[in-house]
């Protein structure tokens, strides 16, 4: 295969725009690490974050703590999370735990804490922002950073304040965090990957051919395992080979909108803006149960799920200041198949009795031949909060679960 050839950058011209520089600033193993500050004695060792309640540490005979191996969990959960040492061993986010139990049986378990989470978020985010407040919040431990303006041409000052930035987000929470800098959100993103932990990687516009084109074309944001998979069955492997391709042939086999994009990210090549305020999408809140739930005989624990979730959903609505008008069920049954149901609202709402019965409402369009794994709740095409209420829906048959008995 032809490799692609890259044309020289050309330098800003006097009373140009000056060169955009975006930072991806990531928190490392961001829950394990959490929960290390409040076990302090875990450092070093292989933790995993994602056990229930059982999982919390207990007091033995002598006073001190005793903590849950994976060796000895059962149930249906999956990794949240795990320390760099648990990821040697092969286990990592998003793994179930009876599998991980296999790869690290002595791997400590701990459940989630996601108030300590979101306590720590918060401090991070503002310590950058008194730094660099152009800010677009993608998650819980991820933002994206403006430096343009403040970073030189050929990247003068970067490094500099990339440190001032790890340093004020250590002092705010006591934990470590990547950066990547780069002239986009796509490179940046990339490149606060390649130094983890606790790494600094600044990409210049020339380094592209060197730094970017010989990485997996999966470490691109987006292109998943089926598209990486794709890719591969045509000759397609690194960045650098998604580069080499004629954009007619990756739209041939990728459809218009996804080739030409396929092409763009191989070139390094992303004009988003950073979404620095405004309202989100969605918000959702979801659980993923220990073992496979039968919906006749665990109906009374899968009511008490549900409205925990829509509680929890409200809650986050009125702290954040929206109402939802359309409220959607997300379900994940035993063999790993994902369904959604939304509904939508006659006005918005932000009250919990309200999402419960659209909840509900969702609920009655799913054929449930099959356990479940995994419920989920979401609140979208969210708006200021009304003044009025939403009125009940219309009264139709029960299912044999979640509603109320």
């Amino acid at each position: 295969m032809t490799s692609p050839t890259l044309v020289p950058t050309t330098a800003a011209t006097p009373g140009s725009d000056p060169p955009r520089w975006i930072a991806h600033l990531d928190m490392d193993a961001f829950y394990a690490s959490v929960e290390l500050l409040r076990h302090p004695g875990l450092r070093g060792r292989p933790l995993v974050i994602g056990g229930g309640r059982d999982a919390e540490p207990r007091t033995g005979p002598d006073g001190q703590l005793v903590y849950a191996r994976l060796k000895d969990y059962t149930g249906r959960g999956v990794i949240t999370t795990a320390t760099y040492e648990a990821r040697a061993l092969g286990a990592h986010s998003g793994m179930g735990l009876m599998k991980a139990a296999q790869l690290a049986p002595h791997a400590i378990l701990l459940p989630t804490h996601f108030d300590a989470y979101r306590e720590q978020s918060q401090a991070f985010k503002a310590a950058v922002r008194a730094i660099a407040p152009q800010v677009e919040d993608r998650g819980i431990d991820e933002i994206y950073i403006d430096l343009t303006g403040r970073v030189g041409p050929g990247g003068e000052g970067a490094v500099d304040l990339a440190h001032a930035l790890k340093a004020a987000v250590r002092q705010a929470t006591g934990l470590s965090c990547s950066l990547g800098i780069a002239p986009n959100k796509l490179l940046a993103k990339i490149c606060s990957d390649l130094d983890k932990p606790d790494g600094i990687t600044l990409l210049l516009p020339q380094e592209l051919g060197e730094r970017i084109w010989p990485l997996p074309a999966s470490k691109v944001n987006g292109i998943g395992p089926k598209a990486a998979a794709r890719l591969a069955a045509l000759g397609i492997h690194s960045i650098g080979d998604l580069a080499a391709q004629p954009v007619a042939h990756l739209v041939e086999h990728f459809g218009s909108h996804q080739g030409q994009w396929l092409h763009a990210v191989g070139w390094g090549r992303d004009e988003r803006a950073l979404v620095t305020a405004g309202r989100p999408k969605s918000i959702s809140r979801e659980t993923t149960f220990e073992r496979d739930m039968h919906v006749v005989r665990d109906r009374v624990f899968l009511s008490e799920c549900l409205t925990l979730l829509c509680e929890r959903l409200a809650g986050d609505l009125a702290r954040k200041g929206y109402a939802a008008r359309t409220i959607g069920i997300k379900l994940r049954f035993h063999d790993f198949q994902r369904a959604t149901r939304e509904h939508t609202l006659a006005q918005s709402t932000q009250d919990s009795t309200q999402i419960l019965r659209a909840g509900r409402e969702c609920l009655r369009r799913f054929d449930f031949q099959k356990r479940l794994r995994l419920l989920g709740v979401r609140a979208s095409s969210l708006t200021e909060p009304g003044a009025e209420a939403v009125q009940a829906p219309h009264e139709t048959p029960e299912l044999p679960f979640f509603d109320e008995a």
